[in-house]
């Protein structure tokens, strides 16, 4: 059975950048969980980043703070210990929480810190999907499923 890479604040994790998290209580992820098919990860905190930390978010090709902080670096970081993580666990596919600097899989917002969201893709979701692992939001449980079979 494949395994699912799933971001860890999905799974009621507090590492989001306000300490809090975005649990996602569905009968998918009980089924996941229950079967031992899930590898909880959080990109911006494997790649060094502290709970909480401001919110940061793509501004052309950097990561920065709502303050101008540069953390690009710790993004890059914690995307390629994700792809690393599915390699050494040959995980096909990933569960990201959707509008994340790292993991957003459809929308991000858009690099004003505004609040304002545009189409596009976190970090760490753009590189799992361009080494062949398929990439779902929370937003796409259904096809998920349907993917795992």
């Amino acid at each position: 059975m494949d395994k699912v890479l799933v971001s860890s604040c999905l799974l009621g994790q507090p590492v989001r950048y306000d300490g809090k998290t975005q649990t996602l209580r569905h009968p998918l992820i009980s089924q996941l969980i229950a079967q031992r098919r899930v590898v909880s990860f959080c990109p911006e905190v494997a790649g060094g980043l502290p709970i909480p930390r401001e919110p940061a978010e793509i501004v052309e090709s950097r990561i920065v703070t709502g303050n101008g902080v540069d953390v690009s670096a710790e993004f890059a970081r914690g995307a390629k210990l994700a792809l690393a993580q599915c390699q050494a666990n040959n995980i096909r596919f990933a569960l990201l929480k959707e509008s994340s600097p790292s993991c957003g899989r459809n929308t991000i917002y858009d690099g004003t810190h505004s609040g304002r969201k545009v189409m596009g893709m976190g970090w760490t979701a753009q590189l799992l999907e361009q080494n062949g692992i398929r990439v779902f939001s929370e937003e796409q449980l259904p096809v998920l499923n349907k993917a795992l079979g």
